[in-house]
């Protein structure tokens, strides 16, 4: 069993819940109600995405080289 550690964003929805997105992984992307069903649910995505990625043969991607950084701009106001 191999243990893999993804960033999660989660964004607050203005119609309620949370959309999830996983950085590392394209396209995958889900929804929960609440933050913790969101993160039941983001964790789900992930499995399922890579059970898929290596069916079909394909590398699972890492966050290896990633860097974390907050970017802050000055917008006119």
């Amino acid at each position: 069993m191999e243990n893999l550690q993804y960033h999660i964003l989660l964004r607050a929805e203005p119609e309620g819940g949370y959309t999830v997105i996983v950085p590392a992984l394209p396209c995958c992307i889900t929804f929960g109600e609440t933050v913790d069903e969101a993160i039941a649910m983001a964790r789900e995505a992930v499995e399922v995405y890579i059970e898929s990625l290596r069916e079909r043969g394909e590398d699972v991607p890492t966050e290896e080289g990633y860097l974390e950084y907050r970017l802050t701009v000055e917008v006119p106001g």
